[in-house]
């Protein structure tokens, strides 16, 4: 109930707008979002790779309506690629992007704008030695999605995409994804969902992960597997070793100022671990669906807003 109302909040513009005033707000911000620009993106991605760490940058931004909005971001993307390779950071540091930014569902007749621009972002990227991952957004934009990183992938097979363990949709979607031979990033799912589409009890929400994690592992593809769970961390650890994967044919992913030092084991332990880094100033909405994921992120919040460290 808890983490409904908090998603709840992530579409209230008069909660946005307090909050977004609130002095005390910058220290939660700051933990969880690198910065407002691109020079802070490669700083904290810099110190994160200088440690070891893999980087999945996430420009802020969803929900674009106007097309000339979408190729501003698309050029912002090509940019970011750009700047990747400038910092010598591109065997280090890929690209998130949610397809909404890209004006997702403006289409006239047969023609997606945001799969055209995707594929120019996807393009920057390859010419930057780096690649791209497709991130899910909520369950109305799944099929259309996951058609865009079908045809992403004919030209660029590279091209990542995430699936969302609490739609009862996932496991199939998993399996033809293994089949397919795609990087897939496993989270749990960070959207506010009608119980008809998704799992609506943690429990039935972890189990759903494992099984979508097996079919994963013992595919074709490479698992990325997001959690902060320590007992889904172990599960994956296990099943690799059973699939016969080494240690750089998956990889973890953790969320930026989320469990650091468990990032930091893991690594020390051998593992690929990637910190998916988000920066700019469009933060709210990231910023709530992040508070909603962990019970302890909401204590932090609290904390800050009182003014207490």
């Amino acid at each position: 109930m808890l983490r409904r109302l908090v998603l709840a909040a992530a579409q209230n513009r008069s909660i946005e707008r307090a909050l977004t005033h609130a002095a005390p707000t910058r220290a939660v911000v700051d933990r969880f979002v690198a910065g407002r620009t691109v020079d802070d993106a490669l700083r904290v991605a810099g110190n994160l790779v200088a440690d070891g760490l893999l980087v999945s940058l996430d420009r802020l931004g969803e929900q674009v309506h106007d097309a000339d909005q979408a190729r501003v971001t698309a050029q912002a993307y090509r940019e970011l690629a750009q700047a990747i390779a400038a910092a010598g950071l591109a065997s280090s540091v890929e690209i998130s992007l949610k397809l909404s930014s890209l004006g997702q569902g403006l289409s006239d007749g047969d023609h997606d704008l945001s799969v055209e621009l995707a594929r120019e972002v996807c393009a920057a990227a390859k010419e930057a030695g780096t690649t791209v991952t497709v991130d899910m957004e909520d369950h109305t934009t799944t099929d259309a999605t996951l058609a865009a990183v079908s045809t992403l992938r004919a030209d660029f097979p590279d091209v990542g995409c995430v699936i969302q363990a609490y739609l009862r949709r996932s496991l199939q979607d998993c399996r033809t994804l293994a089949e397919a031979g795609a990087r897939v990033r496993l989270c749990k799912g960070a959207y506010r969902e009608p119980a008809s589409v998704a799992f609506t009890d943690r429990h039935e929400v972890d189990r759903n992960f494992v099984r979508c994690l097996r079919v994963l592992m013992r595919g074709n593809g490479y698992p990325m597997v997001a959690t902060h769970d320590p007992r889904l961390i172990a599960i994956a650890s296990v099943m690799a070793v059973q699939a016969g994967r080494a240690k750089d044919r998956y990889e973890f992913q953790m969320l930026y100022g989320v469990r650091p030092d468990e990032q930091r084991r893991l690594r020390a332990r051998g593992e690929r671990v990637r910190v998916y880094v988000p920066y700019g100033s469009e933060w709210y909405p990231y910023l709530v669906r992040r508070l909603a994921e962990r019970p302890a992120n909401m204590l932090f919040f609290a904390r800050a807003l009182g003014g207490r460290k």
